[in-house]
């Protein structure tokens, strides 16, 4: 199930969703001091083309500077990206079969407008860990 969830995804909103992390990883490359926001982008892009199965938990050594990192991101990058997976989401719960598509695009928000000090992982490494996914979808 996962694997049809994850190929409809990529067809009619992970490519779309990609591009968008893309072109905000481009333009934190050129400001130059974003760089690693720019890193952080590409991540949850190839998050982004392929979530089901997969889950982002919250990084063990992250402290203040993901958290000021963070707030840099919502400015630069983070509020388009959110509105996107919304205006996104609504357009997918539009049609029955969408509406797994667009659950995922809402729990996508959170790692959007905040991703530093997060990790993704399998979701069965998630529960390995002991820890409770953020996100995990197509479970």
């Amino acid at each position: 199930m996962r694997l049809l969830l994850n190929i409809i995804w990529f067809v009619f909103e992970g490519v779309w969703i990609a591009i968008g992390y893309t072109i905000a990883a481009l333009i934190c490359f050129v400001l130059i001091i974003t760089i690693p926001f720019g890193v952080a982008s590409l991540r949850i892009a190839a998050f982004a083309l392929w979530p089901f199965g997969r889950t982002v938990v919250p990084r063990a050594d992250a402290g203040v500077a993901s958290g000021i990192g963070n707030v840099l991101w919502f400015l630069l990058c983070g509020w388009w990206l959110a509105i996107a997976h919304l205006v996104s989401g609504v357009l997918m719960c539009l049609t029955i079969i969408g509406i797994p598509l667009g659950l995922a695009s809402f729990k996508l928000i959170p790692v959007s407008l905040f991703p530093l000090g997060r990790e993704i992982v399998s979701v069965g490494e998630a529960r390995a860990r002991g820890m409770e996914p953020m996100f995990a979808s197509g479970e």
